[in-house]
């Protein structure tokens, strides 16, 4: 069963969130670590990722990887200074906060799927005045659902959060929720469940972050060697990846990565690394400039950061100078 609380996974220390955010954070050892939080469970999703820390650990970097309940607890775990770096897509909380956070690389691009209940609604119409349910706030599952929102003519009655695709997918099937948005895997197995009985609803001119790396200008400055180690390991594992999407489950297997993932999750991590590799998810340099720019046509429109997109600089939400350095070493592509 997947869970909030404290776990250990891959030899990464877990916090527990039942506790409190700030006991939780205060137990982390004083030894110089990278201590990353990530905003979600670990699951098949974040193998690749794991992989990559394992590949950065090799290189002498020494990571303490702290699972959170939500984006927005991670991101304010890395304005506080309690954790180094964070994972997700803090922009809202960026533009707010007098702290310089600055994103300096992006993990994967936007791949959800709105899916219904086809016994109560079939099109985005049929959502008006209903309760649909999204990974967290600030997350790129609620920006999709607000901008389609927006796009639609529509209000949701209600945005509920649910951490975790895997989760969101169970509570369809169970008919806990009868409108969620979930990933590739999530679509594969309602479709495989449950044939017929939901329906995915169409998605136009998404093209924005899901998840990217981001940590405090002061963190970023001090710990360059460390960071650029992150930056190259995490950009030579997506080349990897979307070279050979199968060799996830063999770094699984070799650095004993989620070792108690149920068989049928197991079965699921070469496919759905396939489709997002044949889907281009994962950015091969990065992302950098062109990804902001983007980000900010996306986020504005869906609420998540104000003003004009134009007028948004991007050095006031990136850091460019370690993807830069990292790119200068192990190419583009």
């Amino acid at each position: 069963m997947l869970k909030d609380f404290t776990r250990k996974v891959c030899g990464f220390s877990g916090a527990a969130l039942a506790v409190g955010f700030g006991l939780a954070l205060a137990a982390m050892p004083a030894e110089a670590k990278v201590r990353v939080a990530y905003g979600d469970i670990a699951s098949v999703e974040n193998l690749h990722l794991l992989a990559a820390f394992e590949l950065a650990k090799q290189r002498g970097v020494d990571i303490e990887m702290t699972y959170l309940k939500s984006e927005d607890i991670a991101a304010q775990a890395v304005v506080s200074g309690q954790a180094d770096v964070g994972v997700g897509g803090p922009y809202a909380l960026m533009q707010k906060v007098k702290v310089p956070v600055r994103i300096f690389l992006q993990l994967s691009t936007l791949r959800f799927y709105p899916a219904v209940n086809a016994e109560f609604y079939k099109t985005w119409k049929d959502l008006n005045g209903q309760e649909i349910a999204v990974h967290s706030r600030g997350s790129g599952t609620e920006a999709i659902m607000k901008l389609m929102e927006e796009k639609q003519g529509i209000k949701f009655s209600k945005i509920s959060y649910i951490p975790g695709s895997e989760v969101r997918t169970g509570a369809l099937l169970q008919g806990n929720v009868k409108a969620t948005i979930v990933d590739s895997a999530g679509r594969r197995l309602l479709q495989e469940k449950a044939p017929g009985k939901f329906i995915i609803l169409p998605l136009d001119g998404i093209n924005a972050t899901d998840e990217a790396l981001f940590a405090r200008q002061d963190f970023l400055d001090k710990n360059a060697g460390e960071v650029d180690i992150i930056v190259e390991s995490i950009l030579t594992t997506w080349r990897e990846v979307t070279k050979n999407p199968a060799i996830v489950a063999e770094w699984r297997t070799k650095y004993k990565l989620l070792p108690d993932l149920p068989a049928d999750q197991v079965a699921e991590i070469t496919p759905y690394f396939t489709e997002l590799a044949q889907g281009k998810a994962f950015p091969l340099n990065g992302g950098g400039e062109a990804a902001a720019k983007d980000d900010f046509a996306f986020y504005t429109l869906s609420g998540q950061l104000q003003g004009d997109p134009a007028s948004l600089k991007v050095e006031d939400f990136w850091a460019l100078e370690p993807l830069n350095r990292a790119l200068g070493k192990v190419g583009t592509n």
